[in-house]
């Protein structure tokens, strides 16, 4: 027997309850949605901060896909009376675990960058676990007090034209990237090391240049953002690479790739510095006076 409204019977609600569900549902799904439509319309920027949140970088785009859809989706389930149980239940699931992460990787994650929403900022600490309590009650308010939900086809339907928005979402913005392409990895202590994930600020220097050294020095100073990572790229000197970081406090790996990088990042003496988002240059640096290239860094939003 195909789903229908019949399947159910009529069930007659206090009109507080049925005020106090629609409240909670269109609240609720306003949350979810323009979290969801920011994650799936913007998941190059979302995959930085999935990477902040120590997330592993070969997840973070995956992740940032799935979670985006699935907000969305529970977003319009809310919004439909039909519907509302269950995007009630997949809501609350969805708050539910991300407490839990939060809570097991609390003491890393404190004062780490949460802000799911475009219009509030927050941050990893209490204030994290009591909005999302508030949020886990609206939850249940929307799925206790409302009808039982049906019709899994229409359901299935909408959840596949998320899924194809958030992948032309994501296939328009990668075809947007412009910029030299760096390798798709590196060497880094015997191990690849991907230069596709997230932010990575390659920063060439030759150990024995005293203008490298205090570029690098003052660079030690930075405080990094979108989940940015510093990785050093001796041009000389290689079996002095690690001592040039340990010297000037620059906490970073190091490759000795650099034959292979500046084949496409081409440059004259050091110090040189690439900006790389997902693999592709976004700017270059030639210029380390004391005033940059972190004007330039915090411009871009990579440093704060």
């Amino acid at each position: 027997m195909s789903e229908s409204v019949a399947t159910y019977p009529a069930i007659e609600a206090p009109a507080w309850k049925s005020i106090s569900n629609a409240l909670a549902a269109v609240v609720l799904a306003v949350l979810f949605l323009s979290a969801g439509i920011w994650k799936i319309t913007d998941p190059l920027g979302w995959e930085a901060k999935v990477i902040q949140l120590k997330v592993p970088g070969m997840f973070a785009m995956p992740l940032t896909l799935v979670l985006g859809s699935l907000e969305v989706f529970s977003g319009v389930l809310l919004l439909v009376p039909r519907f509302r149980r269950w995007g009630a239940w997949l809501s609350g699931i969805l708050l539910v675990v991300f407490m839990a992460y939060v809570g097991i990787n609390y003491t890393e994650l404190t004062g780490a960058d949460c802000s799911c929403f475009p219009w509030l900022k927050r941050a990893v600490g209490p204030g994290f676990f009591v909005g999302d309590a508030a949020m886990l009650l609206l939850s249940v308010i929307a799925g206790l007090w409302g009808i039982p939900s049906f019709s899994r086809r229409s359901a299935v339907l909408v959840l596949a034209a998320i899924t194809v928005f958030a992948g032309a979402s994501y296939g328009i913005t990668i075809a947007k990237q412009t910029g030299l392409e760096a390798p798709a990895s590196v060497m880094v202590d015997g191990k690849e090391y991907s230069l596709k994930s997230g932010r990575i600020y390659l920063f060439f220097y030759d150990p024995s240049c005293q203008h490298c050294k205090e570029s690098a020095e003052r660079m030690s100073k930075y405080k990094w953002a979108g989940g940015a990572k510093v990785l050093g790229v001796p041009t000389t000197l290689k079996q002095f690479a690690a001592q040039f970081l340990k010297d000037t406090a620059v906490v970073a790996p190091f490759t000795n790739d650099s034959d292979a990088l500046r084949k496409v990042f081409e440059f004259g003496d050091p110090p040189f510095a690439v900006a790389l988002e997902h693999g592709r240059q976004k700017a270059a640096f030639v210029d380390f006076s004391k005033t940059e290239p972190e004007a330039a860094l915090k411009k871009m939003g990579w440093i704060e």
